[in-house]
């Protein structure tokens, strides 16, 4: 089948959309598609060979973030032509909600289309005042899927319809295996975190203010971050001089470093505050066979199976985040439990199981049509 694939973030900005999206697109690759990805790229931004970039992105607050979007005539033309010039069976998009490629695709395209809605908002000012004008593009969808039950709930109550709940999926061979970096995790245990430290619902505060009941209680005890921030040494001064040594920035990490860090620490974080509909590097830590602490949100639930795969503590709590770490760095027994439940959770998630229930959707809106053709509306390009 040819499908062609809309990512609607910066390709070359970490995001669990993003990578969502290369694996699902990689793992269709290998068995045997023929598929296109259109991202918002520079044209000189290093992609892979299936992804054509749609132009520069430019920032725009959403869902607590701040997102990278392409939306423009530019855009808009060059998502015509790849269209015209793909003929693709199916289209598939990704949170055509929000004004990004993925809406202009759905503009200007005719034929079957799938859409993948990925946000969890109890509440969006946004999504209630830009449904008039996207309302013309998500009436052309014919195939919905949500990550998770807290996406489609999103979708239900701010625009209607339903959608089929399909999750992320993760390439759980990728997490199998790395070696640690040197030193870790140490003697005195360590905690690890991956996210971006600047956005406060990711909850990196409430675990520094847990490891400052942590640290003195545990003198070894050490916590390594990974993640873009802007100012390394204004986030250390939050912490009391004593334990600043003990925390290690990594920076923004590349795949490959990101995997060697789920396999230099003893426990992994996911201090999250809310706007999470999955839980991507949740799952990701599960994959490398991680024993995880993670605030008790319905993202977090979902993915640990209730708190079967993991600890779950109390939302924002960092007391209640630090007794639940605590409780897993002393007891060696209750990791490797989990260890092992977390390996057999994840494999729910793996791309081998997702992308075949996200092909079976393709195959149920197809429905013999052989090509999505730009629109009269859309016109030519020349």
């Amino acid at each position: 089948m040819k499908i062609g694939i809309t990512c609607p973030y910066s390709w070359d900005v970490p995001g669990g959309v993003q990578q969502h999206i290369r694996d699902l697109a990689e793992a269709l690759i290998d068995e045997g598609h023929e598929v296109s990805v259109i991202s918002a790229a520079d044209d000189d931004t290093p992609l892979p060979p299936y992804v054509t970039p749609a132009g520069r992105a430019v920032p725009v607050p959403y869902n607590g973030s701040v997102a990278r979007l392409s939306f423009g005539f530019l855009s808009t033309n060059r998502v015509r032509r790849w269209i015209k010039e793909g003929g693709f069976d199916v289209l598939h998009v990704h949170e055509p909600e929000i004004p990004s490629l993925s809406l202009l695709a759905c503009w200007v395209a005719s034929g079957p289309i799938v859409a993948t809605f990925h946000t969890a908002i109890p509440r969006s000012r946004i999504l209630l005042v830009t449904y008039p004008v996207v309302r013309t593009g998500l009436e052309k969808i014919n195939g919905r899927i949500a990550v998770s039950e807290a996406a489609r709930t999103t979708l239900v109550e701010h625009i209607g319809g339903d959608a089929v709940v399909i999750p992320n999926g993760v390439a759980t061979p990728r997490y199998r295996k790395a070696e640690p970096l040197p030193g870790w995790p140490g003697p005195g245990g360590a905690i690890g975190f991956l996210g971006r430290l600047d956005e406060p619902r990711k909850g990196l505060s409430v675990l520094l203010k847990a490891f400052e009941i942590l640290g003195p209680e545990r003198p070894g005890l050490r916590l390594l971050v990974a993640g873009r921030y802007a100012d390394a040494d204004e986030l250390l001064h939050k912490l009391p001089a004593g334990l600043r040594d003990r925390v290690v920035l990594l920076g923004q990490v590349s795949e490959d470093e990101k995997v060697r860090l789920l396999h230099s620490v003893d426990v992994f974080c996911s201090p999250n505050t809310g706007g999470e509909s999955f839980g991507i590097v949740t799952a990701e830590a599960m994959a490398a066979g991680l024993p995880v602490v993670a605030s008790d949100i319905e993202a977090f639930r979902q993915v640990l199976r209730g708190g079967e795969a993991g600890e779950l503590f109390a939302n924002g709590d960092a007391a209640d985040l630090a007794r639940a770490a605590g409780r897993l760095l002393g007891d060696p027994a209750r990791r490797a439990e989990l260890s092992a439940a977390a390996l057999a959770a994840v494999a729910d998630y793996d791309w081998s199981v997702v992308a075949r229930d996200v092909y079976s959707v393709y195959e149920t809106v197809v429905l013999g049509s052989t090509e999505v053709a730009v629109t009269a509306s859309g016109g030519e390009f020349g």
